[in-house]
């Protein structure tokens, strides 16, 4: 049985209704909550004008693979968080600001970036270190439904949005 840790992604950009069915299908799978210990999400719990926060427990090494590989395939920015597995893995902060790529940031249990003396010594300069902090500080931008109307939801392929 794989190692288990509490996990949540947030998950932003832009997508057609089609797309965002196929979204809705991914979490479900994931079994993704609105909040720890939470309802499991729904379309309908997506807000117009903000990005998606999802959480879970017990999540199988600490990360998404499905939503993940999902989100960067369609360009999708995402900052995922992990707790630690002792003898395994430290937390960790996974940003993709939606170019296919994704980086590793060693955190704290509370989320907070922490850095390592010998990735110190690679950055070179405090100005590097300052960066590197604030790539790790990722804002993921609003998850946008293109062809939804804000002011007059409407059900696509089954589902609601807000």
């Amino acid at each position: 049985m794989a190692d288990r840790v509490s996990a949540s992604i947030i998950v932003g950009g832009t997508l057609n209704a089609a797309e965002f069915d196929e979204l809705v299908d991914i979490i479900a799978s994931e079994r993704l909550a609105i909040e720890w210990d939470g309802e499991p999400f729904e379309a309908h719990h997506h807000v117009a004008g903000e990005p998606l926060s999802l959480f879970a427990h017990e999540v199988a090494g600490g990360s998404f693979d499905d939503l993940e590989s999902w989100c960067l395939s369609h360009r999708l920015p995402f900052v995922r968080w992990c707790g630690g597995y002792s003898g395994q893995w430290g937390p960790e902060r996974v940003v993709s600001t939606g170019d296919e790529r994704i980086t590793s940031y060693a955190v704290t249990e509370d989320d907070e970036v922490v850095i390592s003396r010998s990735k110190i010594e690679v950055l070179g300069s405090f100005e590097a270190v300052l960066a590197h902090f604030d790539t790790a500080e990722f804002t993921v931008p609003p998850l946008v439904v293109r062809g939804v109307d804000a002011d007059n939801p409407a059900s696509h392929g089954g589902r609601h949005v807000q």
